[in-house]
């Protein structure tokens, strides 16, 4: 009876793990790799990210993800460092390469096979973006990691990610932040800042809401991409909104 009632527990848990989402684009801000040191790459961070995207891994979901470099350099938006906006642009893809390496490493080191795509090509350390080769080792069950944004200046990672998530044919754009979704206002500013649950795509225009850039939102309305945004310091809510959990907030169609 025991042996039965185990069997019957491993299927009930095996039908509630089934994962809303085929295939996901991740978005990764680079200070989601710096940690506590508010710079640079933090090892034990980078580690737990990896830790969780194998989780996610081993549900079968096919993952991509889009990595910023915010970390290391900012593009035209560096404080106190006057530059040429294009030329920021490209020193801050240079950075995103740098965190798609060190993220790549961490989830290899975890036994998940891992691919780096650049939108620059540096052949030496990473393979150039072709969309079908990444929808290819998204297929062999390989994690690709997408670098240096679009390639072009005046275009964000956040623009990128919407790009790569329409080109690959993904599912759903999982943003991840700090804080745990949209609000009417920085809820790190305002502490009765109200949280959209769910919320349509001309009202994160309309409202002006920092969720993505703006050419990101107008991308993925005009295509249709739901866009999840979350709390990316709580462990284990990338797996979480996944599964189709209600974490964080939703941006739809109205």
């Amino acid at each position: 009876m025991a042996a039965i009632k185990r069997t019957n527990d491993n299927k009930k848990a095996a039908k509630k793990a089934k994962p809303a989402y085929q295939r996901i684009l991740l978005k990764l801000s680079g200070e989601s790799f710096q940690g506590p040191q508010g710079l640079g790459i933090h090892g034990e961070t980078i580690q737990a990210i990896a830790r969780e995207l194998k989780e996610v891994h081993q549900l079968g979901v096919q993952t991509a993800i889009m990595v910023g470099g915010g970390n290391i350099f900012r593009g035209a938006r560096q404080k106190g460092f006057e530059i040429d906006r294009a030329t920021g642009d490209y020193m801050g893809m240079l950075a995103t390469v740098i965190n798609a390496l060190a993220l790549q490493d961490a989830l290899e080191k975890e036994g998940v096979y891992t691919r780096v795509l650049s939108a620059i090509e540096m052949k030496e350390v990473a393979e150039p973006f072709i969309r079908r080769r990444a929808m290819r080792h998204l297929e062999k069950n390989r994690v690709v990691i997408f670098a240096a944004g679009t390639g072009n200046p005046y275009f964000s990672t956040d623009t990128a990610a919407a790009l790569r998530a329409m080109e690959i044919k993904a599912d759903v754009i999982l943003k991840a932040t700090r804080v745990d979704g949209i609000y009417d206002a920085d809820p790190e500013q305002v502490p009765d800042a109200k949280i959209f649950a769910s919320i349509s795509y001309r009202e994160v225009l309309n409202q002006n809401l920092k969720v993505m850039d703006s050419t990101a939102i107008s991308l993925c309305m005009d295509n249709g991409m739901p866009i999840v945004v979350f709390n990316m310091n709580e462990h284990g809510n990338i797996k979480r909104v996944v599964l189709g959990e209600r974490v964080g907030s939703k941006v739809t169609p109205a």
